[in-house]
């Protein structure tokens, strides 16, 4: 696709979402990195054009903040992936499968596993080791191969395994292949697991996953009562 395929984003003749899109695609490109700023000095007229933007996502376009990619600044995005050409008739209408999750599937999605990554088991706000970053989990899409093709699975991930695992795909074969490998005990407790669909988290490590994501003033609470002010 050629820029003189598209229409220009400058046209008062499409909507504030699909300009923006065609802002991406011309001024920005796939992979470039632009600031807010530049964003809202495009649009001057549009006071909430970061909201349109964000609505570029249940399209399936792929728009990064630094949550995503530690190597921009809390003010920068970078243009990852675009999705449907929002600007062709019918497309703006079509929502991807890698539609936004609603803040209730989010809670749902917590609290089934725990407030803890599933990766690695760190908790919101726990410190990884080796270091003073401090862990942030949020709703990751898992692509997951399977000998009829492929699904999607939505898991909580902090920021670290994330970005470590983007792209990424689990084999069930090799899964399986691998379980026939382990011992008696280690089936056992794999078993416990896939019967109850998740990690056996214990109720201390639960605790600790609910203790770090609390704020500061209130884990001080917390430190006191266990005798370590």
């Amino acid at each position: 696709m050629t820029n003189t395929d598209i229409p220009s984003w400058q046209s008062s003749k499409q909507g504030t979402m699909v300009r923006c899109a065609l802002w991406l695609v011309t001024e920005v490109g796939v992979g470039g990195v632009f600031t807010k700023n530049q964003l809202r000095e495009a649009f001057p007229e549009t006071s909430q054009i970061d909201r349109r933007m964000r609505d570029l996502r249940v399209h399936g376009w792929n728009i990064a903040t630094n949550r995503e990619d530690p190597t921009l600044s809390p003010h920068e995005h970078r243009f990852v992936e675009m999705g449907a050409e929002v600007w062709r008739p019918g497309q703006a209408r079509a929502k991807s499968a890698t539609a936004a999750v609603t803040a209730p599937q989010r809670r749902e999605i917590l609290d089934r596993d725990d407030h803890l990554c599933r990766v690695c088991g760190i908790g919101a706000g726990e410190a990884y080791d080796g270091g003073i970053e401090t862990a942030q989990l949020d709703i990751a899409r898992r692509e997951v191969l399977k000998p009829g093709g492929k699904a999607v699975e939505m898991v909580i991930e902090c920021r670290r395994c994330r970005i470590g695992g983007r792209g990424q795909q689990t084999d069930v074969t090799d899964v399986l292949s691998r379980l026939g490998k382990m011992s008696g005990v280690e089936r056992e407790l794999f078993a416990q697991w896939v019967a109850a669909d998740r990690r056996d988290f214990s109720a201390m490590e639960r605790l600790w996953g609910e203790y770090r994501s609390l704020p500061a003033e209130s884990r001080e609470a917390v430190r006191t009562a266990v005798g370590r002010p």
